[in-house]
């Protein structure tokens, strides 16, 4: 457990050494360092699951298993390519006077302190230690909601704060929930909480108790996921806050906020004997990727249209856990990787368009293949890969959810290809008069730092054309572990 010891302490101390140090020029490496360390050792960390299997740490604190351990390693690669466009991007904040030293010490530190609560909830073995990493999560990114003090920032970290803290607080009721049911058949023990002891023992809780429970964390967890109807904080985080932020905050802790769902679900499935939670998952996955397809037609903010996006992935994801059945949960565990790889290089992308435009409206930004090419080719590939084209790799996942809801809900097909194409309409729909056209006087070329963009986008190549065997045996046993049974 050594690399994931590391793996926690490396941001821990970067929480503290850039808040001491404030905002000096050599801030911006000071972070990309630590995330690169991070992701060092998360990188062992996977070497080891993949060689030894399930870790857990002596207390039995930490369990890391296949499942949660590539969302680690992903978690960490994100932060530190992230990083390394955040570096210039806030210095340019710096520059044009949206930020102040005193609110990039802030800044650099919340970074990492965004990035160890992640950490922390993906790799505990204790249920109310997660509780505790997401809300910490929370709190890191409403202070970077509201970094730039504008009064739309400090009414987006609001909602963002209150509508959340509503969720989380009934996440807490459902997991106190699950600590009474497993009270009464290991009474007195203090290890009621514990993931690894309470998945040996899920078929002897309460149903009843579970099915409440199960309303309460899908409800609470589901906001932080961005579920329609929960999903309002969503868009404003993403359009009022740093660019950095909403890189890391679609690509990554929307994952950990379904990865707690899916958790849960795989000790509710065993008590309740049926398809209960799963039915729940596919009905507000359902909704949330119809919804959010139509609303992506109505969006005049370029970053607004891409949380949106999000908000449609996150419902296909959560659709496709709640199929269950191992086609669907590998597809779904495929699509957390090449959503957060994608979704976070078009943000990261949006960051250099809005410096290159000066403005994240959608009717101001024209000629950007035109302005600056890379930028352009860039923003235009990242959006048909989001839009599930072939050969990216969502284009393998949505299909594999294709295949899966054929073959257990042919019915559902229709609506599921419908919310695809609406959503893909949208998309174009916006991104062919942003990229195409004569630029706008005033949009000029902007020294920008695409490399983190280049390296996701071919990843995403990658794995739409050929996954790797390491990763299909990876997912595979992630898939055993969700579900009872692999694709292989």
């Amino acid at each position: 457990m050594t690399a994931l010891y590391l793996a926690l302490l490396f941001p821990l101390l970067g929480v503290f050494c850039l808040a001491i140090m404030g905002h000096r020029r050599q801030a911006g490496t000071v972070n990309l360092l630590f995330t690169i360390a991070t992701f060092a050792a998360a990188l062992q960390l996977s070497l080891n699951v993949f060689s030894h299997g399930t870790l857990i740490s002596p207390g039995k604190l930490f369990y890391v298993d296949a499942f949660n351990v590539y969302l680690i390693l992903l978690n960490a690669l994100v932060g530190m390519t992230t990083a390394i466009f955040s570096r210039p991007y806030m210095a340019h904040e710096v520059e044009i006077g949206r930020v102040d030293d005193a609110r990039m010490r802030l800044y650099h530190a919340m970074y990492q302190g965004f990035l160890l609560t992640m950490l922390v909830a993906l790799s505990t073995n204790n249920l109310g230690v997660l509780w505790v990493a997401v809300e910490g999560a929370t709190l890191a990114t409403v202070l970077l909601v509201s970094l730039y003090r504008t009064p739309q920032s400090i009414e987006a970290g609001w909602k963002y704060f209150i509508l959340c803290g509503v969720g989380i607080a009934q996440a807490l009721f459902g997991t106190v929930l699950i600590y009474f049911a497993a009270e009464h058949i290991m009474p007195g023990s203090d290890e009621a909480l514990l993931w690894s002891v309470l998945r040996d023992h899920a078929s002897q809780m309460e149903p009843r108790v579970l099915t409440l429970a199960f309303v309460f964390l899908l409800v609470g967890y589901g906001t932080k996921v961005g579920l329609v109807p929960l999903h309002n904080w969503l868009p404003d985080a993403h359009s009022e806050g740093p660019t950095p932020l909403s890189a890391i905050l679609s690509g990554l802790l929307l994952n950990i906020a379904l990865y707690a769902v899916v958790r849960f679900k795989m000790l509710v499935d065993p008590a309740l004997g049926n398809h209960l939670a799963g039915r729940m998952m596919m009905g507000f996955g359902m909704l949330s990727f119809t919804v959010a397809g139509l609303l992506l037609h109505r969006q005049r903010d370029v970053k607004r249209l891409f949380s949106y996006s999000s908000i449609e992935h996150m419902g296909i994801m959560t659709f496709a856990f709640g199929i269950g059945g191992p086609l669907a949960t590998f597809g779904a565990l495929l699509h957390m990787i090449v959503h957060s790889l994608t979704k976070s290089a078009i943000f990261v992308t949006v960051g250099h368009v809005a410096h290159i435009s000066g403005t994240q409206a959608i009717d101001k930004i024209r000629g950007l293949i035109h302005t600056q090419p890379v930028v352009g080719w860039c923003f235009l590939i990242g959006t048909v890969a989001i839009a599930g084209f072939p050969p990216f790799g969502i284009f393998t996942s949505e299909f594999l959810l294709f295949t899966a809801t054929m073959k257990s809900f042919p019915w559902l097909v229709i609506p599921l290809l419908s919310g695809l194409v609406i959503a893909m309409a949208g998309l174009f729909r916006h991104m062919q008069r942003m990229v195409y056209g004569e630029p706008p006087a005033g949009q000029v070329a902007v020294v920008a730092n695409m490399w983190p963009v280049i390296l996701h986008l071919l990843l995403v190549l990658w794995l739409g054309i050929a996954i790797p065997g390491v990763l299909v045996d990876w997912l595979n046993q992630a898939t055993i572990m969700v579900v009872g049974e692999g694709v292989l």
